[in-house]
């Protein structure tokens, strides 16, 4: 069977696209089984078939790889330049014609003090046609720097590729890592590895929350929960030493010690958020003016979920309730089911409330695993070593997917596609058909990074 053949079979197997990247002239594509496996379809070719027709989330993968690693794609026409930026419209948007039709730019340089985002609107009077996004502008080459580093030196360029997710990058690269080298986590590894992906999910989730209230013009509800996740990164800080989580994750194993004191300290005070939040959100829901903002704007179909990719709590608001958590055997999460709220619509509203759901059972989970103190673990061998190591987890933002491949004891690529990297295009797709005012709303529904794309 052919490259393409292999994954059309997949799919019609109920799998989904995972991911795609190059590396020289070789073209690897994931793809993620219903039981949550990785499988690896490899094509040798400068010139490969397109899957975007089959795999529309495939789009920014491939034109990523062409502007890095020359690959062509054939079928997908225009293949236009995703990393590399030009000052030819025409190179990089989509044309739209008619009758009083005209284009709005906003960015990359923004009001607010945020990264390099440049979103042109194609609109008719308030109305949006069409929507352009263009990241990369402070693109790092963070991958191509950890070439030629060991599998321990790696985790610092996957780890800084993001703050916001420093810890869902981080144990993705561990777990690719670990594959490469045939180690499986011990039960008190997976489990500080669960705790430090729930607390940055805590955090990332009262944050995003606040947004939503700030871009609905609700000051109090955003100074209230942005309060909230000061308070929750100030926990990760009396456990890890850092707020952002930076440096808790390392390849094989885990130095991470904290007393049954400081435990019980955080476990009590997380709690005390958790019981915050609850009554922040009790007020959210009893302001009308705020709730008659949110709902139908935005709606992202159950359909265009799984067509685009969609990840996360943007694709579990509209129905869609993949959670790469279900099926963590790497992690401590034996168990887990997705929660949701009652109305999947899809909209900013299904986004925000998804999130407070969501919230909810992290506090949970949090609760437990914090019944007693953090001591330090390793990685045990166990099954055989890879070339090439694949690790998924689910961000706060959706499934993070990292691939390592490695060469006497060097990589020699890795490759990190984030939540936010996903969620993109989506962001663009749901802002079609919606009034121009309603764009930031919209975009803060999603929260995504940017310094995921500027990698």
């Amino acid at each position: 069977m052919t490259y393409r053949d292999r994954i059309v079979a997949a799919l019609d197997e109920g799998c989904r696209f995972g991911g795609l990247y190059a590396t020289g002239a070789i073209v690897r594509t994931v793809l993620v089984a219903p039981d949550g496996a990785l499988r690896l379809v490899a094509a040798e070719d400068d010139r490969v078939p397109s899957l975007v027709d089959i795999a529309p989330a495939a789009a920014w993968d491939e034109r990523e790889a062409a502007d890095l690693y020359g690959v062509r794609f054939d079928g997908h026409e225009p293949l236009r330049p995703l990393v590399e930026h030009g000052l030819d419209l025409d190179s990089w948007t989509v044309p739209v014609r008619g009758d009083d039709a005209y284009q709005v730019a906003v960015g990359p340089i923004h009001a607010g003090v945020i990264e390099s985002g440049h979103f042109r609107f194609h609109v008719v009077g308030d109305k949006i046609l069409h929507v352009d996004a263009r990241l990369f502008f402070k693109h790092r080459g963070l991958e191509r720097a950890a070439e030629g580093r060991s599998l321990a030196e790696g985790r610092a360029y996957v780890q800084r590729a993001c703050a916001a997710c420093a810890a869902s990058n981080s144990v993705a690269y561990a777990h690719a890592c670990e594959e490469v080298l045939g180690l499986q986590p011990s039960a008190e590894l997976a489990r500080v590895r669960t705790l430090l992906l729930e607390l940055e999910r805590a955090w990332s989730h009262l944050n995003d929350i606040a947004a939503v209230c700030a871009g609905a013009g609700l000051a109090a509800g955003n100074t209230f929960f942005a309060a909230l996740t000061e308070r929750a990164r100030r926990v990760n800080e009396r456990l890890t030493g850092h707020r952002f989580l930076f440096d808790s994750v390392q390849v094989g194993g885990s130095s991470l010690s904290v007393d049954a004191s400081a435990v019980g300290g955080a476990r009590e005070e997380l709690a005390s958020i958790a019981a915050d939040s609850r009554t922040g959100w009790r007020e959210l829901l009893f302001n009308s003016s705020f709730q008659d903002r949110l709902p139908d704007i935005g709606v992202v179909t159950a359909g265009d979920a799984r067509a685009f990719g969609a990840v996360g709590p943007a694709a579990r608001a509209t129905g869609v309730s993949h959670d790469a958590r279900s099926h963590a055997d790497r992690l401590a999460y034996g168990g887990f089911a997705p929660v949701a709220p009652r109305r999947v619509a899809g909209d900013v509203q299904a986004r925000l409330e998804q999130r407070a759901v969501e919230l909810l059972q992290t506090f949970d989970l949090l609760d437990e695993l914090l019944d007693r103190p953090i001591e330090p673990a390793e990685a045990r061998a166990g099954g055989g070593s890879a070339t090439v190591g694949l690790g998924l987890v689910e961000s706060p933002r959706g499934a993070t997917l990292c691939a390592v491949e490695h060469a006497n004891g060097r990589i020699s690529r890795v490759h990190l596609r984030t939540g936010s990297y996903a969620n993109w295009p989506v962001v663009a797709h749901a802002a079609a058909g919606n009034l121009l005012p309603d764009f930031p709303l919209i975009n803060k529904s999603f929260e995504l990074c940017y310094a995921c794309a500027d990698r």
